[in-house]
């Protein structure tokens, strides 16, 4: 049976430090939900994971699991399963004695144990590895391991940080495939630390996004990267990032680069004076002509060919754009030479706008 997972106003402080890592942390985790937490380093994700762990002391709030206020809880009394992205396995053990190991301390019965790490070896297609010790195994196949020592605890809760970080990139993909349809298959509240934000976008059900220690957003991936609540998310969601830049606006309408591009009335009734910052994807660029006034010109200066895609990384010409570049998705077929200058438009409703100061969404309807 699933559970929740509650952070009420959780915070911690480290002793000596007047700042919290973690601050004032309010996350409601649904039953058999797979929530990631994500954020450059520092922003305090792995600490949020170690205080639901027990390993991190609670400086003021609250954590339940279910209904049960676990703040001052021992980590062994929890009921919780945790990954690392150091797989922590002995190595004189066999994959079987590791993946078993947890509840032969627990007490259970020879019998129990090997029908769990049957279970757990089938599901994780490690039974043709069980006698072998984790030297003959490869970094993905002992992060294997390391998942099924969890999942033979039938525990109410997995936690992972980090779990993918120590494997080659291809092994990432097919890897973080494996953990999110097991996750489904198990129905266990998991929650899931990663620096990667195309991890946390294509894993998790909900994604939490937090910068020094706060919560800035938490919403499915898709609504963190269409509707971003402030220009860090805008421009930490999204992969190459989201082009963003402050501009001055006259007469409705910003200047970005040589062009003049209309605001929607509702993004000019917010601003508080003449700047706003802009975000545009770089897949909302869309070519135009230098005739259209609200087109900008671009100095290509790389492209990016990668067969079914080719991005266009360049500077704005005749700008007063605080940014050092713009990048633009474009045809693979017909990619502009190095130097060309190349003029693009925004496409319509898929401008974002936040206030200069502040960097909270502005009304773009």
């Amino acid at each position: 049976m699933s559970t929740s997972v509650t952070f009420d106003q959780a915070s911690r402080t480290y002793p000596g430090s007047d700042k919290p890592a973690v601050d004032a942390l309010d996350l409601e985790i649904e039953p058999g939900e797979f929530l990631v937490l994500v954020g450059p380093s520092g922003c305090g994700k792995s600490t949020s994971l170690r205080m639901l762990a027990g390993l991190e002391d609670v400086s003021s709030g609250q954590i339940l699991i279910g209904d049960r206020d676990v703040t001052h809880v021992a980590p062994k009394d929890r009921d919780i399963a945790m990954v690392f992205q150091n797989y922590a396995l002995y190595p004189h053990m066999t994959v079987g004695d590791n993946m078993g190991f947890a509840l032969k301390i627990a007490g259970a019965s020879k019998s129990e144990i090997a029908t769990r790490v049957a279970e757990a070896a089938k599901i994780l297609d490690l039974e043709d590895y069980l006698e072998r010790k984790p030297k003959a195994l490869s970094g993905g196949q002992r992060q294997r391991v390391a998942m099924g020592r969890a999942i033979v605890r039938h525990p109410k809760v997995f936690l992972m940080d980090e779990p993918l970080s120590n494997l080659d990139a291809k092994l990432r993909v097919s890897t973080r495939t494996q953990i999110a349809s097991l996750q489904r298959r198990l129905d266990i509240t998991t929650v899931y630390v990663t620096h990667d934000q195309v991890e946390a976008m294509t894993m998790g059900d909900r994604v939490a996004v937090l910068k020094d220690g706060v919560l800035q957003q938490v919403d499915t991936p898709l609504g963190l990267y269409d509707k971003p609540a402030n220009a860090f998310v805008a421009g930490f969601i999204g992969s190459p990032a989201m082009n963003l830049g402050t501009f001055t606006v006259t007469d409705g309408k910003a200047r970005i680069g040589e062009g003049h591009v209309p605001l929607p009335r509702s993004t000019v009734a917010a601003l508080k004076g003449d700047q706003v910052q802009l975000g545009f994807r770089p897949e909302a660029m869309v070519l135009a002509s230098e005739a259209d006034e609200a087109s900008f010109p671009v100095e290509a200066l790389v492209i990016e060919e990668l067969g079914s895609d080719a991005f266009l990384y360049g500077n704005l010409i005749g700008d007063e754009l605080r940014a050092d570049h713009v990048v633009a998705r474009i045809a693979p077929r017909s990619v502009p030479g190095r130097g060309e200058r190349v003029w693009f438009t925004v496409e319509p409703g898929k401008l974002h706008a936040f206030d200069a100061e502040t960097g909270l969404a502005l009304p773009t309807d």
